[in-house]
């Protein structure tokens, strides 16, 4: 794709990621920040994209019009519905948004209500535990520490191997898998979670869900690797090699933190908290070259049918 189109792609993933009116300051202030930081390339003009955007001084009608190619138009169109979806199961404006999405970027209704359909199913996949919990002795509940240490490193791996691979769907995936391991690790201390308090314990690390989303598409994006581009996998590798592994540090960090806070009791303040998940990415950074190679050999056994299983914990 060229210039034009990508900033396209970007404008309507901007779009969508307000089309609810209902974002919280915190996750406009991510949004915003990962605008700047996708700016490396100053002839996209990210952070001035946001602002028209926020401003309302661009409209969905006037960007899908200069989405010259059927391919820029149908991954604009998958990007708006994984930001829709990446915070929990579309909202009626959401919704109404995705319709004049479909509309307004020409694209045939069945296979873009179809991969509506499945993007909000992931959003709302049961938090079902990986595996099955550690059985409590008498005295009170066991927890295999080095289980866990195991699923964790597992989670950051299978995260990482989603970051090479060009689907949208991959990359709306890491979050689920994120909420998924946040869950059973609290169920492991006996804590019983539901959907809610799981976003609520990622928000107040610092992980917000759209913002996220953004940011790991957003780069696979400007490093030509999402979508039906060349390279595929290939490419994805070559990139993962010099890139920051954010989808393994975050996933490493979550878990590390989470099994710190509910070992304690849940006692961490939300400023403790958010502090906590920061060092242990930077950890989680370092660790990511370390495993490369098991990243990558995971990347080369998925594709998306494996992934949606994952997510569905089939």
């Amino acid at each position: 794709m060229n210039e034009d189109e990508i900033k396209g792609v970007l404008t309507v993933s901007l779009l969508a990621a307000f089309a609810d009116g209902d974002k919280h300051e915190r996750e406009r202030a991510e949004i915003k920040r990962i605008a700047e930081g996708l700016a490396a390339d100053e002839r996209l003009h990210l952070p001035s994209l946001y602002q028209d955007v926020l401003l309302r001084r661009v409209s969905l009608s006037s960007v899908a019009a200069g989405l010259g190619s059927t391919a820029s138009r149908q991954l604009a169109y998958e990007m708006a519905v994984c930001v829709c979806d990446a915070d929990g199961a579309q909202s009626e404006g959401e919704r109404a948004f995705l319709r004049e999405a479909r509309t307004a970027l020409g694209l045939a209704a069945p296979e873009a209500v179809e991969f509506s359909r499945v993007a909000d199913e992931l959003a709302s996949v049961p938090l079902a535990p990986a595996a099955a919990p550690l059985a409590a002795k008498p005295g009170g509940l066991v927890v295999d520490e080095a289980e866990l240490d195991r699923a964790i490193l597992n989670a950051a791996i299978v995260n990482g191997a989603l970051e090479l691979l060009p689907e949208t769907l991959s990359t709306m995936a890491i979050i689920p898998l994120q909420m998924k391991l946040v869950y059973r690790i609290g169920k492991e201390h006996g804590y019983e979670l539901d959907r809610g308090h799981v976003k609520d314990f990622l928000a107040t690390a610092g992980v917000g869900l759209t913002s996220q989303f953004m940011e790991q598409a957003g780069r696979k994006l400007l490093g030509g690797l999402l979508g039906k581009l060349g390279g595929g996998i290939a490419r994805g590798i070559g990139n993962q090699a010099v890139s920051s592994g954010m989808s393994f540090a975050s996933t490493y960090a979550l878990g590390q933190v989470a099994k710190r806070y509910y070992a304690g009791g849940r006692q961490l303040s939300s400023q403790m908290l958010k502090d906590a998940y920061a060092s242990v990415v930077d950890e989680g950074r370092q660790l990511q070259l370390q495993y490369l190679p098991a990243i990558q050999d995971k990347a080369r056994t998925l594709d998306a049918g494996k992934v949606l299983a994952m997510v569905r914990g089939a």
